[in-house]
């Protein structure tokens, strides 16, 4: 497989705007739905760094969610833009830690904050070391 030397970015923004079946009926964001957004930030900040969580795979490299926490602070609603910033914070041999921000661009009003942290695994689910271009350091 063909990977970068290095990854070089660390912090990516998408923009997320929430969709009708994603609401409760007052057209609030469920609460569900956050980690899936962290998933797709993740994966924008990965494929930023030019590769594919596909390429990976086929590399006998998966990563699994070893801890996930979401701070709700405000209500998202409906059809609003957001912002979602996802860092990778910190990458060791056997992890990597990201942290999410989640914001109403409009108001600058942070509406959930939150983090995860993935293990590196082969494809029988036992540890495996990180791939040396993934550390940002």
């Amino acid at each position: 497989m063909n990977f970068p030397e290095k990854t070089t970015v660390k912090e990516y923004t998408i923009t997320i705007i929430p969709r009708y079946c994603e609401t409760d009926q007052a057209g609030v964001v469920h609460h569900t739905v956050y980690p899936i957004w962290f998933e797709m930030g993740r994966t924008e900040l990965l494929r930023a760094n030019g590769v594919a969580y596909k390429k990976l795979e086929q590399a006998g490299i998966y990563f699994v969610v070893a801890d996930l926490s979401v701070k709700y602070r405000r209500p998202a609603f409906y059809d609003e833009q957001l912002h979602l910033t996802t860092t990778a914070s910190n990458v060791t041999a056997a992890r990597v830690e990201h942290t999410y921000q989640l914001i109403n661009p409009e108001t600058g009003i942070i509406l959930a904050e939150g983090s995860s942290i993935l293990a590196c695994v082969d494809e029988n689910g036992k540890p495996k070391r990180i791939p040396g271009f993934m550390y940002t350091q």
